[in-house]
């Protein structure tokens, strides 16, 4: 029965969810629309998503629900939404069965699972942190080791501010916690490995919204869900409507769908380095989330990691703007 109780919510969510996204698509992507305001806007969006996800994947296992049930509720939720796109857009043409057994992998349950598991050890901002601040210094590392290029000077002197806000945190965890922290952290920094390698590849294949839809939500949806309703561990019956509409809601369609749509907005309009110049407050956000509405308690080690964490962020994804082009005139 509580596996069902969604059923009739979900209907009409589905349905004014595939017209929301069609109409923002189409209003967004016009010419005539202010798209360096909305850019920006898009970007400061992705922040609160991005941040409030942190909580809401925190206080997850406190409803009753498994990780499983939250993974199912990313892949079959979105899968809803995604799913009557991704035949009208046919986003698996010009993808190679490699290319999309790759992408499924990186984005599949094993990725969303270590994630999940992390937040059953660690806070909301450890996740920020190791999750979303490490990214830029991985970025760095796998462009070095497997792209062969050299980053600049700039961006060396951020990855090292990161490594060191990392460690501060990771030393004041294992000092002033004996709840198995460190254990999320690790989870968290697996998971950014796995998050890291799908933008490299995003970025090298240039992956379409839909494509990345297509493999990251439906391919998962097939293969993920079937599972977890035979085999898998459940609290989805016992579990208040209340939290569960919320985490349904959030887990299926936030971050999957709207989420994605800022970020392809935003990147488009006002570029990749200020996007990734804006999402650099993501872990402060997270982490002052946490306190506010969670009562975490934020050691002074962990402000001094978070405000390293955020300077180097900003020299690592900050870059110059590039110069207008000069027209020239031709005499006659």
């Amino acid at each position: 029965m509580g596996r069902d109780r969604l059923g009739h919510h979900l209907i009409q969510l589905r349905l004014c969810l595939i017209l929301t996204i069609k109409k923002s698509s189409a209003l967004l992507m016009s010419p005539n629309y202010p798209s360096h305001l909305t850019g920006y806007i898009a970007a400061w969006c992705i922040v609160a998503v991005w941040s409030l996800w942190l909580i809401v994947s925190r206080v997850a296992n406190e409803s009753g629900l498994t990780i499983y049930d939250l993974a199912a509720m990313r892949y079959g939720l979105a899968a809803l939404i995604g799913a009557p796109l991704c035949l009208y857009y046919k986003p698996w043409r010009g993808l190679s069965f490699l290319q999309i057994a790759l992408l499924s992998f990186i984005l599949g349950p094993v990725y969303i699972l270590i994630v999940f598991s992390g937040f059953l050890f660690a806070p909301a901002a450890h996740g920020g942190i190791f999750m979303n601040g490490l990214l830029p210094l991985i970025s760095i590392l796998f462009a070095i080791f497997f792209i062969g290029v050299i980053p600049s000077s700039q961006q060396l002197l951020g990855a090292l501010l990161i490594l060191i806000s990392a460690i501060a945190l990771a030393w004041d965890t294992s000092a002033s916690s004996g709840n198995g922290a460190w254990i999320g952290d690790i989870l968290f920094l697996i998971g950014a490995l796995f998050f890291s390698t799908y933008m490299i590849l995003s970025e090298r294949w240039r992956l379409g919204a839909m494509q990345i839809i297509f493999c990251g939500t439906l391919v998962n949806a097939a293969l993920y869900l079937p599972v977890w309703w035979l085999w898998l561990p459940s609290g989805m019956v016992n579990a208040p409507i209340t939290p569960l509409l919320i985490q349904a809601i959030y887990q299926g369609f936030v971050p999957n769908l709207i989420g994605l749509l800022f970020i392809a907005h935003a990147s488009r309009t006002i570029g990749n380095g200020t996007t990734s110049f804006i999402l650099a407050a993501v872990p402060g956000g997270g982490a002052i989330l946490g306190v506010v509405m969670l009562g975490e308690n934020l050691h002074l080690i962990s402000v001094f990691a978070l405000v390293i964490l955020t300077v180097g962020l900003l020299l690592s994804v900050r870059r110059k703007q590039p110069q207008p082009y000069k027209r020239l005139k031709i005499k006659r």
